[in-house]
């Protein structure tokens, strides 16, 4: 496991000393990068490279050229890496998260273009690729959560905005006697089983015990290799929030942190970016160390294909579970 003050700063005074110089950081991404030793990204040589100007790394072997940053979210960025790595450091230490316009203003960025960019790059990183399905007891349900799309409609004082709802599936892994563990989140179009199945197919692991409601849209899952638990919800004594305790919890967390750290004001096609960024924080919100967040943002970082900012603003509902 990574330590504190040997895989990555313990505090913010030691974040400061690390990372002082542009080449500190450098260096540093390289060490996550690999751990082993560098690794040519095109003939997959393991050796010390020629290092030559710009920080470009030469492989002995087939004379590939590269930096650490290439092919991951900080390639071609203009922005320093002192900043990209504060960023993170601040990010990763909130735990109710941050908006564009708080890291503009901590990190002194003159364009909120920038600071919002930085943001939903981050965000793509926090969806880790081939990560571990949800496995044992897993409550599955759909909520809707109110957001304001302000490039449509005007409101009284002028400005854009328009209050609306998104069909989120929710999946949550139930500890017995008590408590939650990992959760998944997806943006849906419909509740039908076309929808659901996906979703449940790609975020829970064959052979869990699935709890759902008596929705129809759940009638298939025992044929797709799970334990399916149905609770009719119409006319049962005990409620939805009782039967079902996970999703609803989650649903009602999920709700107050997009209302009280973004103010609902959350793009519909940016959704699913925002419910990654919830789900790796709930996920992690037992780590005894912000700072191994830090790390483990770092590292899924250096393994995230480049974004750009018109590929995040083009972007419309990602395919990818949160």
């Amino acid at each position: 496991m990574p330590e504190a003050s040997k895989d990555y700063p313990g505090n913010w005074r030691e974040f400061h000393a690390w990372f002082a110089t542009e080449q500190a950081c450098i260096e540093y991404l390289e060490k996550v990068r690999w751990p082993e030793g560098f690794v040519c990204p095109s003939c997959q040589e393991h050796a010390e490279p020629y290092r030559v100007s710009r920080s470009r790394l030469v492989c002995r072997a087939c004379r590939y050229q590269c930096t650490v940053t290439a092919g991951t979210i900080f390639e071609k960025t203009r922005t320093p890496l002192q900043v990209w790595l504060a960023a993170a450091w601040y990010i990763t230490n909130q735990k109710q998260g941050v908006s564009a316009l708080g890291l503009q203003r901590v990190l002194g960025l003159g364009s909120y273009q920038t600071a919002w960019t930085m943001l939903h790059r981050f965000r793509r990183a926090m969806v880790r690729s081939g990560r571990d399905k949800l496995q044992g007891t897993v409550e599955v349900d759909e909520t809707y959560v109110a957001i304001t799309d302000r490039t449509v409609g005007r409101s009284i004082k002028g400005k854009k905005s328009r209050t609306g709802h998104a069909f989120v599936a929710v999946a949550v892994e139930i500890i017995e006697p008590k408590g939650f563990g990992r959760i998944r989140l997806q943006r849906l179009e419909r509740d039908s089983a076309e929808h659901v199945e996906p979703f449940i197919k790609g975020a829970v692991a064959p052979g869990s015990i699935v709890k759902t409601d008596g929705s129809a849209a759940y009638r298939s899952l025992a044929s797709l290799g799970y334990d399916h638990r149905r609770s009719v919800m119409l006319g049962a004594d005990v409620p939805a929030h009782v039967s079902l305790a996970g999703v609803h919890r989650v649903a009602a967390l999920l709700q107050r942190w997009l209302m009280g750290t973004h103010h609902g004001a959350v793009q519909p096609r940016h959704l699913d970016a925002y419910l990654d960024e919830f789900a790796f924080r709930f996920n992690r919100r037992k780590s005894g160390s912000r700072g191994m967040l830090f790390y483990r943002l770092m590292q899924q970082a250096l393994e995230t294909a480049p974004l750009t900012y018109e590929s995040v603003v083009s972007t419309q509902s990602k395919t990818a579970q949160a």
